[in-house]
């Protein structure tokens, strides 16, 4: 199957075409009919198959197609939540390519910045808005943001919103949506919280299960070295002195260790930065783009950034910090080995940190590879 056999807007086809693709990946050919034909939609995916695609294509389609009929056009009427800053302006990038060609506004507000920017973004009347919930929701309640015209609701990354506490607030905007719209439900994992969500806001949904064996589909190797605690930071620098790590994501798990592993990567003359909850949005924006231009080789960071980073061609994933959560391992790890492209992730594993590989282990029903130091 090509993007072309979807039948959408000869401008959203010419957006793909100008990135070069051809041919949707598993998730985006069984996504785009069913949103197509205005179907509620219940998509388990995880990161780095496509679903962003998956619906920023068809949503542009159906706003475009109706755009013709001279609808209302300065009015938000599609409405995205993500859990992270980073992943908001991912899914808004997104958003601003393949609708590149067509007169659609794009906006996108999330917390971390001054609300004055936002309020300025919302005056530009966008069409499609791409928001963190907390960010929205005070918009909302200070009658900044109108969500009475919304016809089209996504909320992705839904897991990740129930780990980050977030579940409270998307209810609550939830229940300031019309009644009567078009559903969308992105979750790498359904815990009962979120089968409850599922519940509350799908009607009769399409379901969509894309599995994905890491180690096989996506080409991830997978690696891990036993080692105890104090001799992590040693044993990673040892690795940074093979030239084939090009462009590595280090994962900690606490903030003070980020900026005291990324200090030290610094000393050892590899250029690095760090990325967490405690820099502000122009640090973590400026950190980003450096690592996506190659200009800095090593990016430490928390899991904050997990499910929001998206760089071509990251050669390494490694989990310094093995998560206690075997999801968050998959999400970590689903950085490299994107659109099909081959990558490595190393996780260095302390005697206190065993129990959680195994779970890991258990969840991708295969053991990984024991490297020895």
């Amino acid at each position: 199957m090509l993007f072309l056999d979807f039948n959408l807007n000869p401008s959203i086809i010419k957006a793909i075409e100008d990135q070069k693709y051809e041919k949707p990946t598993p998730i985006q050919e069984k996504a785009i009919p069913s949103i197509l034909s205005g179907k509620d939609l219940l998509g388990c995916a995880q990161t780095g198959t496509g679903k962003t695609a998956a619906f920023a294509m068809p949503i542009l389609h159906m706003l475009s197609k109706d755009s013709i009929n001279q609808r209302e056009c300065n009015q938000i009427r599609a409405l995205v939540l993500a859990p992270t800053r980073e992943l908001a302006i991912q899914i808004g990038e997104s958003f601003e390519t393949y609708g590149q060609h067509l007169n659609i506004q794009i906006g996108v507000i999330y917390g971390g910045v001054t609300p004055k920017r936002h309020i300025k973004v919302l005056k530009r009347e966008p069409n499609i808005l791409v928001a963190t919930p907390g960010r929205l929701l005070d918009l909302s309640e200070q009658v900044y943001v109108d969500l009475s015209s919304i016809e089209i609701f996504v909320l992705d990354e839904a897991d990740r919103m129930l780990d980050l506490g977030m579940i409270k607030d998307v209810k609550t905007i939830i229940s300031k949506l019309p009644k009567v719209r078009q559903n969308m439900l992105f979750s790498a994992t359904m815990p009962k919280e979120i089968s409850k969500l599922i519940h509350s806001i799908l009607r009769n949904p399409v379901k969509i299960e894309v599995k994905s064996n890491l180690t096989d589909e996506r080409d991830i190797k997978q690696q891990v070295y036993f080692i105890d605690e104090p001799d992590k930071t040693s044993l990673l620098l040892h690795l940074l002195k093979d030239k084939s790590f090009e462009s590595v994501l280090v994962f900690v798990r606490t903030k003070i260790k980020a900026d005291k592993v990324s200090k030290a990567i610094n000393i050892a003359n590899i250029r690095t930065k760090a990325i967490h909850g405690d820099k502000n949005q122009s640090e973590r924006l400026k950190a980003l783009e450096l690592f996506k231009n190659k200009e800095i080789r090593v990016l430490v960071a928390t899991d904050v950034a997990a499910r929001g980073i998206d760089i071509e061609k990251l050669s390494h994933v490694v989990n310094m910090d093995i998560p206690n959560i075997p999801e968050t391992y998959i999400h970590r790890i689903g950085r490299t080995g994107r659109a099909g492209m081959g990558g490595t992730a190393v996780s260095f594993c302390s005697s206190q940190e065993t129990a959680f590989l195994k779970d890991i282990e258990e969840l991708q029903g295969g053991s990984i590879e024991v490297m020895e130091i």
